[in-house]
This record gives C-alpha cells, structure tokens and sequence, in this order.
C-alpha cells in the first residue's frame, strides 16, 4: 500500500522560511505529478504548487516568488522551500500525488498525505 508521508511543518515568523518534505512509500514505480495543497481554518483546500515528473510546474499566485517545488531524485519525493512567509499562509499543507503506479501493478489516481500544520505569526 502506499502512502505520502510529510514532514517539515511549525511554527516560524514572519519573512521566515520552512522546508516541507513528501515522500511516497511503497514500490513505486512512477507517480504523473505531485503537489502540496493547504487549507486555512474556515476555507476551502487550495492548491499551492504542484509539478509534474518532466518538471513543469503550476503554482499558485499568491506563492510565485517566495515558494519553490522540487523532486527528489528517486521521483517518489517531493519538497516545498517556503520563503518570506507571510500569516496568511498558516494552514495544514497536505503532500499530493495524481497518478501513482507501482512495480506489482497497482494504480492510484490520487493519494493525500496526512498533513503537517505551518503556523506563521509574531
């Protein structure tokens, strides 16, 4: 079974930075794409940023310039550098993988990891 684990979240204050950390376990033989959503207490899941195994990427506008997306080499993990962090970007984030498939032929249209809270405030 596979999983998306995250890790990196906290508290941090303003104009400061966080590294957040996804990594998908199991035999994973290619995942399409891969992302970070978040959600603010009382709205709607958004998403932030996501990119695909080729590298394109997709974010957000209110992220552009101050988040950067990255792959890890195995392909099967995924980082989220956040900088010059802004209050109103506290929200849980949650790792986000479409299209998953593994060595003995299982397939995941979309896997959701368990989310890690980013708090940033004074």
């Amino acid at each position: 079974q596979v999983q998306l684990v995250e890790s990196g979240g906290g508290l941090v204050q303003p104009g400061g930075s966080l590294r957040l950390s996804c990594a998908a376990s199991g035999s994973i033989l290619r995942i399409a794409t891969m992302g970070w959503y978040r959600q603010a207490p009382g709205k709607e899941r958004e998403l932030v940023v996501a990119i695909t195994s080729g590298g394109s990427t997709n974010y957000a506008d209110s992220v552009k310039g101050r988040f950067t997306i990255s792959r890890g080499n195995a392909k099967n993990t995924v980082y989220l550098q956040m900088n010059s962090l802004k209050p109103e970007d506290t929200a849980v984030y949650y790792c986000h993988a479409w299209s998953t498939e593994t060595y003995s032929g299982s397939y995941y249209s979309e896997l959701w990891g368990q989310g890690t809270q980013v708090t940033v405030s004074s």
